[in-house]
């Protein structure tokens, strides 16, 4: 494997810095870009070990998206290469490191949208009742548990956004939650009773029990009492739904598709659950309506004599 210079490594780090701070991308997004471009880097530094930074053009650029490509990578994979890849070019160029931006006429196949798998409203039902059963005893950890049910399933968000709540993000009186979302934009999203009654429970006798001073105003705890991380509401989302016989193995993800989907077979508006789920482009909740289709055909097959 070449290895980059002490030179090239530094840019990698002022890039990432960049994308955190300038450009708002997640540290999971800032992961995988720099993990993307360091391959690139890589391949051109393979094609002639004295190669500079600007000699990064178009054909560079697409004999490293065909090594992959060789080699049985996804077209989600190479869409992502080639989206990091173009990202990268530009920021080269708008820095002076290159004098014209090889991005621009960079192509890759389109990503395959596979249809997320989801629970059927009857299994959705099962799970929740499930969890408000086991925190009948008013365990803290049973508790918390159905609260992350309850609100995954009750309002779409992600798990990102579930686990960054403070309790004054949560508004019984209207019974919304206020999400800070992608690229930091906020939005409220609406609950009803059950999550309502989750809130209170937990919030009345479970976070008090897990509780120390560094918990500050998190809604969520883990069991040491700090801010509940995303793999451990991965591994309660995990958990509960694996109980349920039948179930589609999913995560805090699934539960998101769930909830949008169901939102749309209830008769739901596209535009209001592209608000409501945070969504800047129309064509992501679009997705959703295809799983219903499926649903319905599915049904019709089932049920109707001529099908």
């Amino acid at each position: 494997m070449v290895e980059l210079p002490e030179d090239l490594e530094a840019l990698l780090t002022e890039y990432g810095r960049y994308l955190e701070l300038g450009r708002n991308r997640s540290a999971h997004t800032v992961r995988a870009y720099l993990g993307d471009i360091r391959s690139l880097l890589r391949h051109l530094l393979g094609q002639s070990a004295d190669a500079s930074l600007r000699e990064l053009d178009l054909t560079t650029l697409r004999s490293w998206l065909a090594v992959h490509a060789d080699q049985g990578a996804a077209r989600t994979s190479m869409a992502r290469r080639a989206s990091a890849a173009r990202a990268f070019t530009a920021w080269l160029t708008h820095t002076g490191r290159l004098d014209r931006d090889p991005g621009l006429r960079l192509a890759a196949p389109k990503a395959h949208r596979s249809l997320p798998a989801v629970l059927g409203q009857e299994q959705a039902a099962r799970i929740m009742s499930a969890v408000e059963s086991g925190a009948a005893q008013h365990d803290p950890m049973a508790l918390r548990d159905r609260l992350i049910i309850e609100l995954l399933y009750a309002t779409g968000i992600r798990v990102s956004e579930l686990c960054g709540l403070d309790i004054d993000d949560v508004d019984r009186e209207r019974r919304v939650v206020r999400v800070l979302g992608k690229g930091r934009k906020e939005r409220a999203a609406p609950f009803g009773l059950p999550a309502d009654q989750a809130v209170h429970n937990w919030l009345n006798h479970g976070r008090s029990m897990l509780a120390v001073p560094d918990s500050g105003r998190a809604l969520l705890l883990g069991r040491r009492g700090r801010r509940l991380d995303q793999r451990q509401a991965r591994t309660v989302v995990h958990s509960a739904i694996s109980a349920v016989p039948g179930a589609a193995d999913m995560g805090p993800h699934g539960l998101r598709h769930t909830a949008a989907t169901h939102l749309l077979e209830g008769g739901a508006d596209l535009r209001v659950v592209q608000e409501l789920l945070g969504h800047a482009s129309l064509a992501t909740t679009q997705l959703y309506t295809h799983v219903s289709i499926e649903r319905l055909r599915t049904v019709h097959d089932q049920a109707h004599p001529r099908a």
